[in-house]
């Protein structure tokens, strides 16, 4: 494309087009979401998607040692690489039920938002792209990375821009929702748990004794009273606590689940300091083991909002009538940002969680999606034809 005007011009017949493909979407999306894939065990889905980059006329098709999926659409002249990754893996345990139901305006399932939409319009692409007779110059690597959720730390996505044989340009990372997000920087994170266990020795009989639930209250207190800057922008996340077995029975062991996230890696440092001081002060004075394990770290950093990726991004969604929302993540762009790679990310479709829904239930969208997949046509023609060049 000689223009970005010219590459916006085409984003209608991509809507269209991609509107086209909505039933092979969904089926791609509820074949993907009933896959079991907890992270570590995303292989069978992993064989699902390099089958459909195959059938799509993807060359190079294969896993590498980390069981990410990688497949490449050849450009004309191959001179830039343009990585579009998302997550292969999903929060559901292996033996949860999977089923995923497709309303006549949703679909509803268990995380179908964390990731199984995003992988569906990975597979789904190449064949938009050859809908629309649009040949790149750049090759377009797609990668379902493997391991990138909780302990898995981004592990794949990692481990496949260690390896790649040649430099990434530009990396676009896909997330179910939501439809206009453009995340252009990355939050610093720590992600964490604190485990509190009660003692071998522990008096079973002695009156009072309350377990480990008790103790860990009183660390979520302590980490209540830290204080959290607004500025620069911080937050300390309690996502999951699990304790006990029965309403009669001491808990003999609580994990608390957390993610620490901040604009500035100093504050982080801090946070991190005062959350081993507290856990330090509670196992001493309860008696019980309370450990601390930080299990993964991000740095902030990214892209200015003026740089011309990140305008041409917003071109993209104005164009097609969606109102671009410019924040700071913590998704896997974060391992391309630390290695200098001009990175965004974007969502596909709207997405919600409903009250009547199950804890994993998540319900997303069908009607966005074709803007979705028609903003990822724009913005990597962008991309290929140098309008978001800039420095990292």
């Amino acid at each position: 494309m000689s223009s970005m005007e010219q590459v916006l011009d085409i984003l209608p017949a991509a809507r269209k087009a991609a509107d086209d493909l909505r039933d092979l979407l969904l089926a791609n999306a509820v074949m993907i979401g009933e896959i079991p894939a907890a992270t570590g065990n995303e292989q069978r889905r992993v064989d699902f998607l390099l089958q459909r980059f195959a059938e799509s006329g993807l060359s190079s098709c294969s896993s590498d040692e980390r069981r990410n999926g990688a497949a490449l659409l050849p450009g004309s002249d191959g001179r830039r690489h343009i990585l579009l990754a998302t997550g292969a893996d999903t929060g559901v345990p292996d033996d949860a039920d999977q089923t995923v139901e497709v309303e006549p305006d949703r679909l509803v399932g268990p995380f179908v938002v964390d990731n199984s939409i995003a992988l569906a319009v990975l597979a789904t692409l190449p064949l938009l792209l050859e809908r629309l007779q649009l040949r790149l110059r750049s090759h377009v690597l797609f990668l379902a990375a493997a391991r990138s959720l909780g302990r898995g730390n981004l592990d794949g996505l990692k481990y496949f821009l260690a390896n790649a044989r040649a430099p990434v340009h530009f990396g676009l990372c896909l997330e179910s929702v939501q439809l206009g997000r453009l995340n252009h920087a990355c939050l610093g994170m720590l992600r964490g748990e604190i485990v509190c266990r009660l003692p071998d020795d522990y008096n079973w009989a002695q009156h009072g004794a309350t377990g480990s639930i008790i103790p860990m209250n009183d660390v979520i207190t302590r980490i209540n009273r830290i204080p959290v800057p607004r500025r620069p922008f911080t937050s300390i996340v309690l996502g999951s606590i699990h304790g006990g077995i029965s309403h009669q029975n001491i808990a003999r062991q609580t994990t608390l689940g957390f993610e620490v996230r901040s604009e500035s890696a100093d504050i982080l440092h801090e946070i991190r300091q005062r959350m081993e001081d507290l856990v330090a002060e509670v196992g001493a004075q309860s008696g019980l083991r309370v450990d601390l394990d930080f299990f993964a770290r991000r740095e902030p950093g990214g892209l200015d909002i003026g740089h011309p990726l990140v305008r041409c991004g917003r071109a993209v969604l104005e164009r097609l009538g969606v109102t671009p929302t410019t924040y700071r993540t913590t998704s896997g762009m974060s391992a391309m940002v630390d290695r200098g790679i001009p990175a965004l990310t974007v969502g596909v479709t709207t997405g919600e969680r409903l009250g009547r829904l199950d804890e994993f239930d998540e319900a997303c969208a069908i009607g966005p999606m074709a803007a979705g997949l028609a903003q990822l046509v724009g913005i990597l023609l962008a991309m290929d034809g140098g309008h978001a060049d800039g420095p990292a």
